[in-house]
This record gives C-alpha cells, structure tokens and sequence, in this order.
C-alpha cells in the first residue's frame, strides 16, 4: 500500500498540527512507507490569487499519477478535503481526514465553506479526531458521520531526560532555590488562560509567598502580560510598601517571562518545576485541542493545572494526573494553586500518576499504529 500525507503544516513549520504529522511519518512502520506532500515552500497554495487553493488540486493529481498512491491521509479538511474528493472519485483512491480544533469548527460554519466541508468528510474513509471533545462536535454537526469518526490523541516523545546539574543551574539564573516554580508553556495568547494566572497571583502569594510563576513562551499578549507585571498594585487593604507584603511592589519578582529559549533549556523547565498550569479557555470557537505540554509536565513527574475545554479532558483527567478548573473563574485557579502549593505529597502522587500514564497510553508509536491500521483496509 503507498500512503500520502497530504499537509499544509509540517515540519520545520512549529505548532501542534505539524508536530502531529511529523510524528506520524517518524513513528509510521517501515514495512508500510509513506510520503509526505506539503506546503513549506508554498507548494500547495497561492495565497496570492483569489483561487490560490487549486494549486494544491494540481500538485495533488500529478503526484497520483507519478506515485500511485492507495490511500491519501489528508492534514486539513479545507482546501485540501477537495482537492482528495475529486481524486477519490476519478481514480478511485480511498483517503481520510484528520481534525484537529478550530479547522473543523471554521469550516462548518454556515456558507460554502460548510458544503465543501460535509462533501468532504462523507466521501472520505476515516475521519480521525485528535480528541473526543472534537469528535462529539463532528457527530453533532453532522450525524451520519458518527460511524467514520475515531479518535487518535498525540502522542508524547520521552524526550524529557533530567539533568540535575542543568537544573540546579537555572534555579541559581533566576535566583529559585528554596521556591516553588510554577510553570505555564505556550503561545503567549489569550487562550492559553496565562492571563488569568497573572491575575490569580497576589492572593496566592499571600498564603504562598515563596511561589515563583514561569512563563515560556512568545506570542501577541507579552506586552499585555508584561504591563499588567509591571503595573500591579494591591488594594486599599494591602497598602504598598509593606515589608510583609512581597508582592506590593508590582509582580517583577513573582512572574518570570522567558520568550526565548532552547528546545532543551525548556525540557530542564519541565524538571526544575513544581507545578504546570493552562488554564485554557474557548474564545470564540479557538479551543485548545488536545494540550500536549500537560503531558510533556506529567512526563517529567509534575502535576499540572488545565483548563476545562475543549479536548483538553483528553489530556487530563481530573484527580488522577492533574486539576482541572474553570478557566474563566480566578478564584477557582487561585484555590487550585495553593492547593497543590502547599501540598507536596499530593504534587508527588499525581506527577507520578501522570507519568506512569503517558508512558502507559501516549507513545507515538502505539498512536500511529491506529492510523497505519485505517490505511490498510
């Protein structure tokens, strides 16, 4: 059988969506072999024309003709669900669909989009989810889809390898020995819910003066986040300047940003930390699909903090790796971080709870081997 994966986001792209696909053809079974056909270097669309997306129906075409290919995976459902659709019916070739989020819930909204969409997803063999949460979406939009519809978390890289010494070597960088770090990894955007843990702060100080809160990450909101650090001040009640106080003059020391780093640097976070937090939330139809730096945390022991949204109920389970949270109630995240703060025997059971966990159900190897199954029917 001769598979293509037919993607506009792929590695080096960065984001979730690639790292999935990249994934699936590093992990994919040698006896099966794949080929990946992408838009990295503008090969598949023209954003320059009105109907840039019909380049990708041509590259599509002259790479069945060449290859011959029996199955074609297909990374997004538009453009690219069209182009697989046409195909499908002139050469007869099988394809599915992946979903991941806020590609579905765009391009079912009402209009031709939604048209395109629904011819899609019936023509295909296997529509396959990266969460639950996005598959009872896709069953109630459209009903008779319920039977082509599985669900394929990401999987997580044991990548995570700790270093005592890079460890102890970041706490003394940012001056945090003898502090609790809780850490958040993510895209700096409103999503994320980082900034409901900023505002969350000064009353988890007060019974948690120690805490540190990390950031890792680069996105749109820095500015915000980094005026609503610098301009804080209590109120009327907490007077500013108390020695008492640790968090009266704004919230420079208590909140750390760090909007570049390595790959590996970002993995020894992971050690160094107490506690995750991503208190993701629903904005409008953009939700967190999956999460997989709640697993990435659990990996390297750490319990973490998550928002109740979207598939993120994939990734945590609420009492066994992790809390979960209303990500729109500060008093509720504010609870959950003292909780965990103050409780160390409760942070070392569900870090480890959640790592035998990954280690167990999240390999990709294991991921991949259900959707390698789909392509050999």
């Amino acid at each position: 059988m001769k598979i293509l994966l037919f993607t506009l986001e792929y590695p080096p792209f960065h984001g979730g969506v690639a790292n999935y696909y990249g994934n699936l053809v590093k992990y994919w079974p040698r006896e099966g072999g794949i080929e990946v056909l992408n838009n990295n270097h503008g090969e598949l669309i023209n954003s320059r024309l009105p109907l840039g997306w019909l380049k990708a129906v041509i590259k599509l075409r002259r790479a069945i003709k060449e290859k011959g290919f029996d199955h074609i995976l297909v990374g997004q459902i538009l453009p690219l669900g069209t182009a697989a659709l046409i195909y499908s019916k002139l050469y007869k070739i099988k394809y599915s669909v992946f979903l991941h989020g806020m590609d579905f819930t765009l391009a079912v909204k009402p209009g031709r989009k939604r048209f395109m969409s629904r011819r899609a997803l019936f023509g295909s063999e296997k529509i396959i989810c990266a969460n639950g949460y996005l598959a009872e979406l896709a069953k109630r939009e459209f009903p008779g889809l319920a039977s082509k519809i599985i669900v394929v978390n990401p999987g997580v890289e044991n990548r995570v390898t700790h270093s005592a010494q890079r460890v102890a070597q970041l706490k003394i960088k940012y001056n945090l020995d003898n502090k609790i770090i809780l850490l958040s990894v993510g895209r700096l955007v409103k999503r994320k819910g980082f900034d409901k843990v900023i505002e969350a702060m000064p009353e988890v100080l007060k019974q948690a003066p120690n805490l540190v809160y990390v950031i890792i990450g680069e996105g749109p909101e820095l500015s915000n986040y980094q005026l609503s650090i610098k301009n804080y001040r209590p109120g009327p009640a907490c007077p500013v300047g108390r020695a008492d106080q640790p968090w009266a003059d704004g919230l420079k020391d208590k909140i750390i940003i760090i909007n570049q780093t390595t790959d590996a640097e970002r993995d020894q976070w992971y050690n160094a930390s107490d506690i995750f937090i991503m208190p993701s939330r629903n904005i409008n139809g953009d939700f967190e699909g999956f999460g997989i730096v709640y697993l990435e945390a659990n990996l390297a022991g750490k319990p973490v903090i998550a928002g109740r949204s979207g598939g993120v109920g994939d990734a945590v389970i609420d009492g066994l790796n992790g809390l979960m949270v209303d990500p729109e109630n500060v008093n509720d995240i504010r609870e959950k971080i003292i909780k965990l703060a103050l409780n160390p025997e409760l942070r070392h059971k569900l870090g480890e709870q959640g790592r035998r966990r990954v280690i167990e159900e999240f390999n990709w190897k294991k991921q991949v081997n259900k959707i390698y199954k789909i392509t050999q029917l």
